[in-house]
């Protein structure tokens, strides 16, 4: 005897929900009149004075930051070709030499031959 098939076919929610069809509310909507359409508009438009500042203040502020960065890139960019080549020198001659400059050393000594 085998066992008991126990398993269920899963129902996607929001498929079954869809093909109920459209929920109905009870009862009329209220809707606003065109007056209070009007007033809420012209409200966004407005906007808050605080919020208009503060953007304003950040626009200095990244504007100063950015006039900081093109003057600091812009005097790095000043350095001659020699100034650059004696760094790019250095920095070959300090740190651990070549792979090929190293001698050769055997990790076991030889076996001497008879």
């Amino acid at each position: 005897m085998g066992k008991q098939d126990n398993r269920v076919a899963y129902m996607n929610p929001i498929a079954m929900a869809r093909s109920k069809g459209p929920v109905q509310t009870s009862g009329p909507t209220i809707q606003p009149t065109w007056e209070e359409v009007k007033e809420q508009l012209e409200k966004k438009k407005k906007g808050s004075k605080a919020l208009a500042e503060f953007e304003e203040k950040m626009n200095e502020n990244w504007k100063e930051e950015l006039e900081k960065h093109r003057e600091k890139l812009l005097s790095g960019s000043k350095s001659s070709s020699k100034t650059r080549q004696r760094k790019k020198n250095e920095k070959k001659k300090s740190g651990r030499p070549r792979w090929a400059d190293h001698k050769v050393r055997r990790s076991r000594p030889s076996l001497r031959t008879r």
